[in-house]
């Protein structure tokens, strides 16, 4: 018994893997020496930052252009769709991942760090030789040097954001429906507007930062409190800004007339990762925010 099988397109060899590498190391390179140099008041940091993320968004529209016209001229099959998928599925479980481990040393701080340094669970003797004026309570206001802070309250805002990330889903399924059903001017509609909330949603997020440091005292060097609020907002921020870089190629793409009922997976792949990001925020306003 015979099977048909379609022929499977294999890509030539590319550099814009390794550009990206390239562009990843300078990212996080450049931003570990920009923060180690708040203090130092160095600046060159910052630049090599800012160097890798060009670096970054040179290979994102290199590479992007290349899989769009492969897939325009009609080279990549099912079983080619089918890799896509798994690729998509398991780069957003390494993004699960990559959140679980800030969520985890959040919850480790809450739950065993703070309570530790308190003296709880019979570590009296602990309390009074490393910290006798820490008190066991969340948000820590106070670091170990005795800088005063505030913590970031859930209202303002942080509500606002995510009223309008939720709605944000809202519009992108509205969005993906009107494509599903051919409705083109729904479909622009929709996604033009994701794309706006998802703006609105950085512009706030930066106005809320600036109102941290220079209002509230809040700010990386404010302790483990402050680190963790801005390490989980601030790569929040970041994938809300690739997730939106991410919908605006697919939004030029939709004016070009590309996507239809049976050639939609980038489109559902922007979905998929704009939904993530959403439900990401919804734990980070619950666990950083409220509670």
């Amino acid at each position: 018994m015979t099977s048909k099988h379609q022929n499977y397109y294999v890509p030539s060899q590319s550099g814009w893997p390794i550009i990206g590498a390239i562009g990843l190391f300078l990212i996080a390179y450049g931003a570990g020496n920009f923060v180690h140099q708040l203090k130092s008041g160095g600046s060159w940091g910052g630049y090599i930052l800012l160097a890798g993320v060009a670096v970054i968004l040179f290979m994102l529209v290199g590479w992007f252009r290349n899989v769009v016209d492969e897939s325009m001229s009609g080279l990549y099959s099912s079983q080619m769709d089918r890799s896509f998928r798994q690729g998509m599925s398991w780069f957003i479980f390494s993004e699960v991942m990559f959140f679980a481990a800030f969520f985890g040393a959040l919850l480790y701080a809450r739950t065993i760090a703070v309570p530790w340094l308190g003296g709880a669970s019979n570590n009296a003797m602990t309390h009074e030789v490393l910290w006798p004026a820490f008190e066991a309570v969340w948000p820590l206001e106070t670091t170990p040097d005795g800088t005063k802070t505030q913590a970031m309250g859930w209202t303002g805002l942080p509500l606002i954001n995510t009223i309008l990330l939720l709605t944000s889903s809202f519009t992108l399924h509205f969005a993906h429906m009107g494509l599903e059903k051919g409705k083109r001017t729904a479909l622009t509609l929709w996604l033009g507007l994701t794309i706006l909330l998802g703006l609105g949603f950085l512009s706030l997020q930066v106005e809320e930062y600036i109102h941290a440091y220079t209002e509230m005292g809040l700010t990386l060097a404010s302790g483990v409190y402050g680190n963790t609020f801005f390490l989980l907002t601030g790569f929040h921020g970041l994938h809300v800004t690739l997730g939106t870089i991410f919908l605006l190629v697919l939004f030029f793409r939709v004016l070009k007339g590309h996507f239809s009922h049976d050639n939609q997976f980038a489109f559902q792949a922007g979905s998929w990762y704009w939904h993530f990001v959403d439900v990401v925020w919804l734990c980070l306003f619950v666990f950083v925010y409220v509670l």
